[in-house]
């Protein structure tokens, strides 16, 4: 499992004193008010920067940190990712996962066939759906939802589902 959560992305600068507008990667964005630091990956390169104010705008974070003081100084940022360490993670409730531990996860049926690789989870508003790809190149979409997900084991990446009507493999 990678040590690193990757939180959001720097989409642009907000205001002059050098706040960055964050596109938030968490179902709850008011967590970034708990944080102290954050690391922004910038050319495969990280940098651990300390907040000094956070700030809400509808459905964006405005994150200011120490040493970001300008519209100048952001510019360098636009377009990075806001990664933290998994230690300053929320706790997730019982059968919810991190998108990251999630990719490149192996997926089977409850009956033994392989459908592939899960390469993508996407939110639909009332669940997400997984994007599982097998070796042809053949994509199976696959609601989030316990009558289809039967059981996830993280540590060995395996995902065991159960193909409902309707869902081909």
């Amino acid at each position: 499992m990678d040590n690193l959560l990757e939180i959001g992305q720097i989409v642009n600068s907000y205001g002059i004193k050098g706040f960055l507008k964050v596109v938030p990667f968490t179902d709850d964005m008011q967590r970034y008010s708990d944080l102290k630091t954050v690391y922004i990956e910038k050319n495969k390169k990280l940098k651990e920067m300390e907040i000094e104010e956070v700030k809400y705008h509808n459905k964006l974070v405005l994150l200011k940190l120490k040493g970001i003081n300008s519209i100048d100084d952001t510019l360098e940022y636009k377009n990075c990712y806001i990664k933290i360490e998994r230690k300053d993670a929320v706790k997730l409730p019982e059968d919810s996962y991190f998108i990251v531990d999630l990719i490149g996860i192996n997926v089977e049926t409850d009956e033994g066939k392989n459908l592939g690789t899960l390469i993508d989870v996407f939110p639909t508003g009332s669940n997400d759906v997984y994007v599982v790809k097998n070796e042809l190149g053949k994509q199976t979409l696959l609601p989030a939802i316990g009558e289809v997900i039967k059981n996830v084991d993280i540590a060995n990446k395996k995902m065991i589902v159960h193909l409902t009507p309707g869902l081909e493999a």
